[in-house]
């Protein structure tokens, strides 16, 4: 039937195990692919870095290993010779052998950058961090745009964005906040993507903050939510949204975004709050080009991010001995300090500190006083 209406290609929408593949193409006589390959190729379109491209490739070697009797035709051919296995050698068993040592090499790779990311954030100045996490095409990467000003590569198709971009953006009163862009989350999302994206996704992990970006305007948004909840509990991310069976050690805001493409914002976000109490109403499109100014923007999320850096460093006097040296080292390392003076024979602090600093401070008899 396909080789009469000359089909040459059947796409499957669910992943296929080897015998499954090899089986139906023998049987139909057509190249078959499914999901998990359909998946792979697009994000190895998408791939622009280095460290993209090595994320990707470790995803299509570890998918290709088990399958290769079906992409090779010479599997009779046999080599012998000193240092081969036995009498001679298969060239699957050669390929494979090739395959397993790339694995090992990528591995190796990418766990040098994630030692490297874990390095630059020790580094930076002291700043809240959030992560940007959400369906493919759900609007991360505009909605970074819009906070930080910059020109950030935004596409409306999905997995426009493979690399974790990160900057810092300011929410007003004093405030700033480190933003990380990540990799979007899709339905039966391939095993081999979410391990290899690991070295990215822990920018998010070592967030203090999850942004959880929510096309409002897709028909099936809360399905697409269901499915980023499972993928970030599955990357074992610590979450909190009050849901049963997980991890309660980071706050998640849903951000509801493109409402310019909503009938009636205020009505959508009335419904959604009473899921989610704090859910913020967001577009990437000006004001100025809103149907209704309260509607969209980024200044509701600027604001919630705003009161969530007051949160998490809370600015405090830090009244330490003059004796205490390394305790001023430690401050000026973990804390932002914006003013230093003796007063009375004491160092007297300004610093945005957080919160378990600042209880390490009383516990060694510190004293602190919070500023309203």
């Amino acid at each position: 039937m396909l080789t009469r209406i000359g089909s040459t290609l059947l796409l499957f929408d669910e992943p296929l195990s080897p015998v499954q593949g090899t089986n139906l193409e023998q049987a139909l006589a057509v190249r078959v692919m499914d999901r998990t390959e359909v998946i792979l190729d697009i994000f190895a379109t998408r791939a622009r870095s280095a460290e993209a491209k090595m994320q990707v490739e470790l995803a299509q070697l570890e998918y290709l290993l088990p399958r290769l009797t079906r992409m090779w035709t010479h599997l009779s051919r046999i080599r012998g010779g000193i240092g081969l296995r036995g009498p001679g050698e298969t060239q699957l068993e050669t390929d494979r052998r090739a395959i397993r040592r790339k694995i090992s090499v990528l591995k190796q790779r990418l766990e040098d950058v994630a030692d490297h990311r874990a390095n630059q954030r020790q580094g930076r100045r002291p700043c809240p961090s959030a992560a940007l996490v959400g369906y493919t095409n759900a609007g991360k990467s505009s909605i970074l745009r819009a906070l930080s000003g910059d020109d950030i590569f935004v596409e409306d198709r999905l997995f426009a964005t493979l690399d974790t971009l990160t900057r810092e953006v300011d929410v007003g009163g004093g405030y700033r906040f480190r933003l990380a862009d990540t990799v979007g989350f899709i339905r039966k999302l391939p095993h081999h993507l979410v391990a290899s994206f690991r070295a990215t996704l822990e920018e998010a992990r070592a967030a203090d903050l999850l942004l959880h970006v929510i096309d409002a305007a897709h028909p099936a948004w809360e399905e697409q939510v269901e499915v980023v909840e499972r993928e970030m509990r599955s990357a074992e991310f610590g979450m909190r949204n009050g849901k049963e069976g997980v991890d309660e050690r980071k706050r998640v805001v849903y951000v509801f975004n493109k409402a310019d493409l909503l009938p009636e914002p205020e009505a959508f976000l009335a419904r959604a709050r009473e899921r989610y109490p704090h859910a913020v109403l967001t577009s990437s499109i000006p004001h100025s080009a809103l149907r209704t100014p309260q509607s969209g923007g980024v200044e509701g999320l600027r604001s919630v991010l705003r009161t969530s850096a007051q949160a998490l460093r809370p600015t405090a006097t830090i009244r330490v001995p003059m004796g205490e040296g390394k305790l001023l080292a430690a401050l000026h390392r973990d804390a932002e300090v914006m003013q230093e003076a003796q007063v009375d024979g004491v160092v007297q602090v300004t610093a945005r500190v957080e919160a378990w600093l600042l209880g390490k401070l009383r516990r060694q008899g510190i004293e602190v006083e919070i500023a309203p």
